[in-house]
């Protein structure tokens, strides 16, 4: 019990540690990586609880793809954080005291949070002990909370289609006009040059 309370306070340690500095960081790269590292550590978290197939799953979605992804559109994008930064400081006041209540309301949270004793047997359908922990999420996932999963579904696809909406740019984007390119003849796609013997069309222009 001793090892797993050292490795329980290591990995919540430096997740907690971790998460602090993805915000404070300077170099949105940094944050980046600290947010990785967040995430790993999350995963030693579920695996001491038993749940190696949610640890697998943050170890392979989040920080092989998504973390990744946000990385490399940091790097690729070169925004200019400095600018983006200019006018934070007037929302400071506001932020301290959304932030108060915040920290308010988890004070009151862990000062008045107790186990009730009847906790455990309000569980209305337990989960066999035989069966695997990924056929268990399986089953609780697609059954229970199937209209939750797929809400959640939905609001990521229109997210998705809200950042690519927001981020695409008309002016960098060659397009092509159909009815242009259906209407064309020969006098419109061929043109005939008479160029003089020695000169080249760069001459004839």
């Amino acid at each position: 019990m001793i090892v797993a309370a050292l490795f329980f306070y290591l990995f919540a340690g430096i997740c907690v540690a971790s998460a602090f500095m993805v915000i404070a960081a300077r170099n949105p790269v940094h944050s980046v990586l600290f947010l990785i590292l967040a995430f790993v550590n999350a995963a030693g978290l579920f695996v001491m609880m038993g749940a190696e197939f949610l640890a697998m799953i943050l170890i392979v979605v989040y920080v092989g793809a998504v973390a990744v992804l946000f990385l490399f559109v940091v790097m690729m994008l070169d925004v200019d954080f400095a600018a983006l930064k200019q006018g934070a400081l007037q929302y400071l006041p506001l932020g301290v005291l959304i932030g108060g209540i915040f920290l308010a309301e988890l004070l009151l949270v862990v000062g008045a949070w107790a186990i009730g004793p009847g906790l455990p047997h309000a569980i209305t359908a337990p989960i066999p002990t035989t069966m695997p922990n990924t056929e268990a999420i399986g089953l609780v996932l697609y059954t229970r909370y199937v209209y939750f999963f797929e809400a959640a579904g939905l609001i990521l696809l229109v997210a998705m289609v809200g950042a690519i909406v927001l981020t695409l740019q008309h002016k960098r984007v060659r397009r092509q006009v159909v009815a242009e390119q259906v209407a064309r003849d020969k006098a419109t796609s061929m043109e005939i040059r008479h160029v003089r013997p020695g000169q080249g069309l760069g001459g004839s222009l």
